[in-house]
């Protein structure tokens, strides 16, 4: 029997976290390093595939304000084509003089005004039909910014943890023995409070000759404090009852693993939950080194700094 092998007989007596097993190599991760999940969801119905919403609110900033860009330029390029082909001396204001460039970039900023509302009035709709498209331009640019206007106000509102992950957990020396630790920190002006730490590793292992995905809660130290203010180091002792009982850096190497790290905390500032997640692969997993103090006091030990600086900071040791 393999190493791998003795150590899960004695670490799944209580292991059934509900994610079951798979039989196979492990492969990838399911966590990405900011949180976000490393999954790709097949068979849902097409219309049910993408909330568009949920999309909206949870893009990076960019891609965001390129869409509502972009938005904002079609629609108004749009019926500018319109405007155009109905004819632009059904637009009072518009010389019919000028070359068809020229004429066009007159309907679309004319377009852009009756969008926008704005309607600054040298240029006006002349005939039922231009009159209506008109019309029908400004109900769909007030429900447009309508919409906007709450997914902005939804991406400011939402409750973000700021939290920060230590790039890497470490296997550190710890009462005698080992430890698994890694390292989060509050890096926004935001008071935590009654924060609570899981972990759950995966890793794929022998059975029977055929490779399994196992997964186990890991033992905590501590796994609930009051207040988060500082620095906080999640502790897990590697001893008999763990899974990484007898792991050396060569199995460490050798073996598909992945540490999924979830933080829930209460946010004061929000007074609500927030949730933070990160998760960390066998190769992000530095074996025999301890991390460096993140907080120190000011020359009048009136105040305590707190080193956002260091919080990747490690030394190497022996174990």
């Amino acid at each position: 029997m393999s190493l791998l092998r003795k150590i899960n007989a004695k670490a799944t007596a209580d292991a059934n976290t509900g994610f079951g097993t798979n039989p196979g190599s492990y492969g990838g991760r399911f966590i990405n390093k900011d949180g976000t999940s490393n999954i790709s969801k097949r068979g849902m119905p097409f219309f049910n595939r993408i909330s568009w919403y949920h999309t909206m609110i949870s893009m990076p900033r960019w891609k965001f304000m390129a869409i509502l860009f972009s938005f904002y330029i079609l629609v108004n390029f749009v019926f500018a084509c319109i405007y155009y082909l109905i004819g632009v001396e059904y637009l009072d204001g518009i010389e019919t003089t000028g070359s068809e460039l020229v004429k066009f970039g007159k309907a679309y900023f004319f377009s852009a005004q009756t969008f926008t509302t704005v309607g600054y009035g040298h240029i006006s709709p002349n005939g039922f039909l231009t009159s209506s498209l008109a019309a029908a331009e400004a109900l769909v640019g007030l429900l447009s910014f309508a919409i906007a206007t709450g997914l902005f106000f939804g991406r400011f509102s939402k409750p973000i943890a700021h939290l920060r992950f230590s790039h890497h957990a470490l296997i550190a020396p710890y009462r005698g023995g080992k430890a698994l630790m890694l390292r989060l920190t509050p890096f926004k002006n935001t008071n935590f409070s009654e924060a609570v730490a899981k972990i759950t590793l995966g890793m794929s292992v022998e059975e029977n000759g055929t490779p399994t995905n196992k997964f186990y809660s890991l033992k905590l130290e501590l796994d609930k404090i009051n207040a988060l203010t500082l620095s906080w180091t999640l502790v897990h002792p590697i001893t008999e009852e763990s899974p990484l009982f007898g792991f050396r850096k060569e199995d460490f190497d050798a073996t598909e693993g992945e540490l999924l790290v979830y933080i829930k905390t209460f946010d004061d500032m929000f007074s609500t939950d927030v949730v933070a997640r990160t998760s960390y692969t066998f190769n992000e997993i530095v074996y025999g080194a301890k991390f460096d103090m993140m907080y120190t006091e000011n020359e009048a030990n009136t105040k305590t700094i707190l080193h956002l600086d260091r919080l990747n900071s490690f030394q190497k040791v022996e174990i």
